[in-house]
């Protein structure tokens, strides 16, 4: 499993993921609602800590930085389909 999040998508990831706790923790954490976040909320979170995604995995994405953008200085997110 290659990594194929970068630093900006990963800290998103996060913050939503810490969300939807929160979220669930308002709804009630045995409610239904309350569940799916959970669900939700474990997903963000472990895919962040990896930084790997099927899903993007699945459709060629890579968010992760290249060499070719760390020399260009206007570059400051990068996605890009893997081939």
């Amino acid at each position: 499993m290659t990594k194929n999040m970068g630093n900006i998508d990963r800290v998103l990831r996060t913050i939503l993921g810490v969300g939807a706790v929160a979220g669930s923790g308002v709804l009630g954490f045995s409610t239904g609602w309350g569940i799916v976040l959970l669900v939700v909320a474990a997903i963000m979170l472990l895919t962040s800590a990896i930084g790997y995604c099927p899903l993007y995995s699945l459709f060629g994405i890579d968010t992760t930085c290249s060499t070719d953008a760390i020399t260009d200085k206007h570059h400051t997110f990068h996605l890009h389909r893997t081939v």
